[in-house]
């Protein structure tokens, strides 16, 4: 049957079908940090209707919009967050809905980090499917499927194994039912590979601050967490060969090396003697406790041992760990590991005097050095805000104001225990705190990456006075 041009009917609606699919995907490339806060926007809106709902509720009656969005939020952007205790505020079917939104958030956000970290890589203009191939050294062209498979089987094989580990412990160890330790052995080992944060204990972990069992595996699955996708795919296929490590997987890894050492050292000497927090352990106990203490500010959100009872000095530690945060494209919070070397290796160079930035025998771009000070310099701005903001609608001090932030920044989920007791305002700028640090920093390293472009001509150049 034809239209009267000639060619056939289906022709022309098959025709217009492919033409809409193609402007649809190119207006998806041109603005992709659009798509993510507009998925995750959605994210974030169904989960607050989801635990709003009176069967959420522990008691059968709705927990309100306010406690619903500041829960959604916070499990949608894997941050931990919370301002009603998990464990006695929600049903079964609240605590589920809870984990199925921290679950979907960290598929999604690793997923789409790695999606546009291939945009980055290869500009527009190229098929997303190179973003198989450049994440992954490995892939043929046009496997974006086996790449996002890939991505649910590390989940699914890590949480996996945690989680079998977490059910015998409990159901073997404290005398729990064989369903009971299931349920919070699935629970727990979601909330930490994905750096989630929520725990069904009041206490967070600090009933099993003495159990290494526990707390070890618990701390692998946060720190295989914080390195990303991409460097555990490539260390999937060259473990053996070091050297053939790309520039990225040597700064995550040297990088995490380096935070997690320095930081337990220096977290555990702060608390050695501190009796409410660490100094009531055994000194194997300490070190252990000090170590997760270095660890889950990765922005692993759990903890053996309450934050509000820390020194002074071990907030602002637990500050500067939170905001660098874990490696790009994974489930990790903060400005990233690989910006906060970057900047280190710019101030060597400086200070050496040398023109170029090096690192690992490679020439760092220029482009890379600016965006992340960028970064950078706007999580600062973004931190110095929000305890700008919390501080003109709290009492609470500079110390305590300044860690809620930066954790809620950050998306680590750690708390000095004062989130429940502080104004509403304050919460929802918590809200938005978390919603801008889980999204901001992907979003705006690959839209600075994406919007670079070469000019055809040069200013002239003067230089001002720095310092």
């Amino acid at each position: 049957m034809s239209n009267g041009s000639g060619h056939p009917e289906g022709h022309g609606v098959a025709g217009e079908v492919v033409r809409r699919r193609i402007r649809r995907r190119a207006k998806i490339l041109a603005s992709p940090a659009r798509v993510i806060v507009a998925m995750f926007a959605a994210g974030v809106s169904v989960f607050t209707v989801l635990l709003a709902l009176p069967i959420a509720g522990a008691d059968g009656s709705s927990v309100g919009f306010r406690i619903a969005l500041f829960t959604a939020t916070s499990a949608v952007c894997v941050t931990g967050h919370t301002i009603a205790d998990t464990a006695s505020t929600w049903s079964t079917f609240g605590e589920v809905t809870i984990v199925v939104g921290f679950q979907l958030g960290g598929l999604g956000i690793t997923a789409l980090a790695s999606l546009l970290a291939l945009l980055v890589s290869r500009r527009l203009g190229i098929s997303t499917s190179l973003v198989a191939q450049a994440e992954t050294k490995t892939l043929d062209l046009g496997d974006v499927r086996r790449v996002l498979i890939g991505v649910a089987l590390v989940n699914l094989v890590v949480e996996g194994l945690l989680a079998a580990g977490l059910t015998l412990r409990l159901w073997l160890g404290y005398g729990e039912s064989l369903a009971d330790a299931a349920y919070l052995g699935v629970f727990h080992a979601i909330a930490a590979f994905n750096h989630a944060g929520f725990a069904l204990w009041s206490d967070s972990l600090a009933g099993y601050a003495l159990d290494p069992v526990i707390l070890l595996p618990i701390a692998l699955a946060i720190i295989l967490g914080s390195l990303g996708f991409p460097v555990l795919f490539e260390l999937r296929h060259k473990w053996q060969n070091p050297r053939q490590w790309s520039i990225h997987a040597k700064i995550v890894l040297s990088g995490t090396a380096l935070l997690l050492i320095g930081g337990a050292v220096v977290l555990t000497a702060l608390e050695w003697t501190n009796p409410r927090t660490l100094g009531s352990f055994s000194t194997p106990a300490t070190i252990l406790n000090g170590f997760f203490a270095a660890v889950t500010p990765r922005s692993g959100g759990l903890s053996t041992f309450d934050f509000g009872d820390a020194n002074s000095t071990t907030l602002f530690a637990t500050d500067i760990l939170m905001f660098i945060g874990g490696g790009s494209a994974g489930v990790a919070g903060g400005i990233k590991i690989t910006t906060f070397l970057l900047l280190f290796f710019a101030i060597v160079s400086e200070a050496r005097g040398d023109p170029d930035v090096d690192a690992f025998g490679r020439r760092i771009p220029s482009a890379a050095i600016r965006q992340a000070i960028s970064v950078a310099l706007l999580g600062v701005a973004v931190v110095a805000v929000g305890t700008f903001a919390v501080l003109a609608v709290t009492d609470l001090t500079m110390d305590v104001a300044l860690f809620e932030v930066t954790s809620a920044f950050s998306t680590s989920g750690l708390s000095t225990g004062a989130l429940p007791f502080v104004s509403s305002q304050a919460q929802y700028i918590l809200v938005a705190l978390m919603f801008i640090g889980r999204l901001g920093t992907i979003t705006l390293a690959s839209a600075l990456a994406l919007r670079e472009r070469r000019r055809l001509y040069r200013l002239p150049e003067e230089r001002p006075i720095v310092g």
